[in-house]
């Protein structure tokens, strides 16, 4: 059994050699597709390979065709839109991601991008605290506990609103639930979000929705670019001089956002929020992990597609 690596933007070293510990001691080979140019380079490296661990590169349908080996694919990250589950379902190639993993480190930068804001980026001028606002958390899966739990220790007053999670799951942690996204905006003073990009979240995050936010409010994006109906956005922030947006996504109208509010909107050049040694780290070798569970035992626990 073949198990590939490809990534544009390789691992840290030690999760390299962590991945190889895993998998070499399964008794498979480890491949290495590493800062690769060109999608031929992906497509010639896939052909014989059973397995794929990779990060945010793009597993499409032309991919899936030309490894016709392929078993399992593993995106070590939460995220996984950018692996064409269809194609692989046709294909009969399971598709996993490794949840939790990059979690703390995501809620980390959430709560930097928060006190970057209320400080008014640092430009010398008196901003605000955080203690005493009110955090709403829109989806409470594994980045939205970690982001309370470190919010916690800032004072704040913690909401969440979640389809998927149940109330006294979410009261479990000394979290307030909220009956609906439109509650949970109207009551809350910062936005914390982390939805999924699918077809029902995609521009969800729109004008009709960031009307219900009180004065001042603060909205941070560490979730995916599509939620976002940024054409909308961009009028509301024309209308509501006091509202701000900080996002680890770039917006696609990114320099005209910069150039029209440079002291109410920012975004990091690239996405950051799984940007540690920690998680870079643990990501790797759960993929490792899942993928030697899966060859040798059938184990589908983190599987995303049907």
């Amino acid at each position: 059994m073949k198990v590939l690596v490809a990534t544009d933007k390789p691992f840290a070293k030690v999760a390299v050699d962590g991945i190889r510990a895993e998998v070499e001691g399964a008794g498979f080979e480890l491949a290495l597709l590493e800062k690769y140019t060109e999608k031929q380079q992906l497509l010639d490296a896939v052909v014989d390979a059973d397995a794929i661990i990779i990060r945010s590169d793009i597993i499409d349908a032309e991919v899936i065709a030309a490894a016709k080996q392929l078993k399992i694919v593993v995106r070590a990250g939460a995220g996984y839109d950018n692996v064409d589950l269809e194609a692989a379902t046709a294909a009969g190639v399971c598709v996993m991601n490794t949840p939790g993993q990059n979690s703390n480190a995501v809620a980390e930068l959430v709560m930097a991008l928060m006190i970057y804001a209320v400080r008014n980026f640092f430009d010398g001028t008196s901003g605000t605290e955080l203690k005493g606002k009110k955090l709403g958390i829109h989806a409470y899966g594994n980045v939205g506990r970690n982001v309370a739990r470190i919010a916690k220790g800032f004072g704040m007053e913690i909401y969440a609103y979640d389809a998927f999670c149940r109330d006294e799951d979410i009261k479990a942690d000394n979290v307030i639930p909220t009956c609906s996204a439109k509650t949970l905006y109207q009551t809350c003073d910062i936005i914390s979000l982390h939805i999924p990009a699918t077809a029902e979240t995609k521009k969800s995050i729109n004008k009709e929705l960031l009307s219900l936010l009180p004065k001042g409010a603060l909205l941070v994006n560490s979730a995916r670019k599509e939620v976002i109906d940024e054409e909308e956005l961009f009028q509301f922030m024309e209308e509501h001089q006091d509202f701000k947006y900080v996002t680890d996504i770039m917006a696609s109208n990114h320099d005209k956002m910069k150039e029209a509010f440079p002291k109410r909107y920012f975004s990091t050049p690239k996405k950051m929020g799984a940007q540690t040694a920690e998680a870079n780290i643990n990501a790797g070798i759960a993929a490792a992990k899942q993928i030697v569970d899966f060859l040798k035992n059938g184990n589908e626990t983190f599987r995303v597609n049907k």
